[in-house]
């Protein structure tokens, strides 16, 4: 990619948005209804690390259901242009906005509020922090969200693997040959059990958003190499089925994390415990992540995770969010 602007700024602004815990994969956010009994995981699921095992995927290679949905999501998009006019402002949920009691040991869910009476869009996580760990009440999220007619769009957080996993999903995939082709296709196994939450809490956007920063208790390796493949997977996993991508970081977790990955996609960019102006900064190309355009800049206040889309983006929109 070409040379980007960096400012010495952002390493102290990245320390402090770590050190207060602000960027935790995009939480933010009154509780839905009663989440559900998270589903245990298979007996084959990895003993060693976390105390938690990520419910693996038993069978996603359901291609027809997932070709639907991308059908739909695409079908679907057109009819959001027309409610766009200016930057719109809405919010984003995921396990932290759970009812408590539920989650993973690492990830117990915290029953923050869910976003402002004024959102116009709701980006909704089908993670509970890593990958291949649901959102325990998703459900009932894409239901808050399409009872209250909002723009619906989706994300996910992408981690390293633990061994096991790796191990278990080595081949399963497109890629082979390369060095980190094993980290590909675990990648591409994110993808699509990301995809299965989707069709399952029936949420048909046409577009995922890649979380990429550190995960605590699911490191990224020292290799930048090695983590890029596994984004590069997940990237390819959703484009196979019908599904385009954008990413969410911010430049210098994205480069400490996966270096010079250059994806040029739409880039939501985080902004940490600040306003509305400074999130709007973000959509500048000082704050470039991988080569891609400014989609939205992030903020927290008040215990929500407070998004506006940036300004110019308003005929991209219809591409990020399903219409309830």
């Amino acid at each position: 990619m070409g040379a980007r602007r960096r400012r010495p700024l952002r390493r102290l602004v990245v320390a402090a948005l770590l050190g207060a815990g602000l960027l935790a994969g995009c939480g933010g956010a009154s509780a839905p209804t009663a989440a559900p009994t998270p589903t245990a995981p298979p007996a084959s699921a990895p003993t060693a690390g976390p105390t938690s095992e990520p419910r693996l995927p038993q069978d996603l290679e359901q291609q027809a259901a997932m070709a639907a949905l991308a059908r739909e999501a695409e079908r679907a998009a057109g009819q959001v242009a027309p409610r766009v006019v200016g930057p719109l402002e809405g919010g984003d949920v995921s396990w932290p906005q759970c009812p408590r009691g539920s989650g993973i040991p690492e990830r117990r869910t915290l029953g923050l509020p869910m976003p402002l009476p004024s959102a116009r869009f709701v980006v909704v996580g089908l993670t509970n922090g890593p990958a291949f760990f649901p959102n325990p009440c998703l459900a009932d999220q894409v239901a808050w969200v399409r009872e209250r007619g909002l723009l619906a769009g989706a994300y996910a957080v992408a981690s390293f693997p633990d061994d096991r996993t790796r191990a278990a999903y080595a081949e399963e995939g497109p890629f082979g040959g390369d060095e980190h082709d094993d980290l590909r296709n675990v990648g591409y196994q994110q993808a699509l059990f990301n995809l299965a939450q989707l069709r399952e809490a029936g949420l048909p956007v046409p577009l995922v958003w890649v979380d990429v920063e550190p995960v605590r208790d699911w490191e990224w390796s020292a290799d930048p190499g090695a983590n890029a493949a596994v984004v590069e997977g997940i990237v390819r996993g959703y484009r196979d089925h019908g599904f385009a991508v954008g990413v969410y970081s911010t430049p210098a977790l994205w480069e400490a994390v996966v270096g010079d990955l250059a994806l040029g996609v739409p880039e939501w960019r985080a902004a940490g415990e600040t306003s509305r102006a400074e999130a709007l900064s973000r959509c500048g190309e000082d704050w470039s992540i991988g080569g891609g355009p400014g989609a939205m800049g992030q903020w927290l206040e008040a215990d929500r995770d407070r998004n506006v889309t940036c300004p110019g983006a308003e005929d991209d929109v219809a591409g990020w969010f399903h219409d309830f």
